[in-house]
């Protein structure tokens, strides 16, 4: 697995490079807080037509570095990651988290975007009380409660117990500075001025970030898509892998069937 360096930092990322001549754009895949690169199915990270990277923000996962404490540092590392790799214009995949990120990036960084797909996220994202106090004080039990607010009602005893193991194994004080970032996060007067073609997922019981977060970016986002998930919760494209991708692929196809053309064409004289 490759790394690539920004702002001084090693970060590791994902890469399935897809098949270029079927002229889609990159997907870059952003975890949301606390999260690494696994937090993306496999599906996803692994799409048959268009290269999709998956990076681990600084300090969590295979990552060196520090984590941040606002969104907007986050979205300038992303922009030097897609920089350093020296990628055409991006479609950001980001979830909870890094939704707020690609939100962000859409709105100073859109010369290097071709779109958004935005997951269990919203135009804010306030933080309960608990959850903050509870990464201060008590991280494997926070890490728990995070985890049972974060899936639809009743998940496996499975499917929690592996989100809780790697959120525990992102140190305490990096899931605690995202969360804060996440907190300090509000562009509900700004998401209008978003210009690229956008999707928004969100999983039908999600509690963290309800459906009617979603509704808000969809209705708010000029053309922006609305996909509703049933029977998933925040974690929507690990409870429900196979129709988050499929969401995934028919907007891609549907969206930049000419994007490699549109590629070739301004490069030339």
């Amino acid at each position: 697995m490759p790394y690539t360096t920004v702002e001084g930092e090693n970060l590791f990322y994902s890469v399935n490079r897809g098949k270029f001549e079927r002229g889609l754009p990159p997907l870059v895949l952003v975890h949301g807080a606390g999260g690494t690169y696994l937090h993306w199915p496999p599906d996803l990270r692994h799409l048959p037509d268009a290269p999709a990277y998956a990076l681990d923000l600084p300090g969590h996962g295979r990552s060196e570095g520090r984590a941040r404490d606002t969104i907007e540092a986050y979205s300038d590392v992303v922009y030097g990651f897609v920089r350093s790799l020296s990628l055409p214009p991006v479609v950001i995949m980001g979830h909870s988290m890094g939704g707020a990120i690609a939100q962000d990036f859409a709105l100073r960084h859109r010369d290097l975007l071709a779109g958004l797909a935005l997951v269990g996220t919203g135009a804010r994202l306030r933080v309960a009380k608990s959850i903050l106090d509870g990464l201060r004080k008590d991280y494997p039990a926070t890490a728990r409660m995070i985890g049972e607010w974060a899936h639809a009602s009743h998940p496996s005893e499975k499917m929690l117990k592996l989100y809780v193991q790697r959120l525990l194994e992102v140190p305490a004080e990096v899931t605690y500075d995202d969360f804060v970032a996440c907190n300090r996060f509000d562009l509900m007067q700004d998401v209008s001025r978003i210009d690229v073609p956008t999707l928004v997922v969100c999983g039908q019981e999600d509690r963290l970030t309800p459906p009617k977060y979603c509704s808000y970016l969809a209705a708010n986002i000029p053309g922006a898509e609305l996909v509703l998930v049933p029977a998933a919760g925040h974690m929507v494209m690990l409870e429900q892998p196979e129709e988050v991708t499929a969401a995934v692929e028919r907007f891609l196809h549907s969206t930049f069937a000419g994007y490699q053309r549109d590629i070739e064409s301004a490069k030339r004289p």
